[in-house]
């Protein structure tokens, strides 16, 4: 198969594919929602936790996997 022929569907598994593509874009767009939503509520949890000097060694790195979380949905 010829890499001009790789990017075409045919035209009777067109509905598949486009169904296929919606499902995608939608799973997509949730994953990125989900993993802002958790990155925004760690980083609040590692500022409550940090907070309190004894609590500062275990909220800091909480903190930052959540500013993480939050960069990675963004980009």
């Amino acid at each position: 198969m010829s890499s001009s022929a790789r990017g075409r569907v045919p035209i009777l598994l067109w509905p598949f594919y486009a169904i296929w593509r919606l499902l995608s874009f939608v799973l997509s767009v949730t994953g990125r929602l989900l993993a802002g939503l958790l990155g925004l509520v760690l980083m609040i949890v590692g500022l409550v936790v940090s907070a309190t000097v004894v609590g500062a060694p275990l909220g800091i790195p909480i903190a930052v996997v959540g500013f993480l979380l939050l960069l990675r949905s963004i980009f």
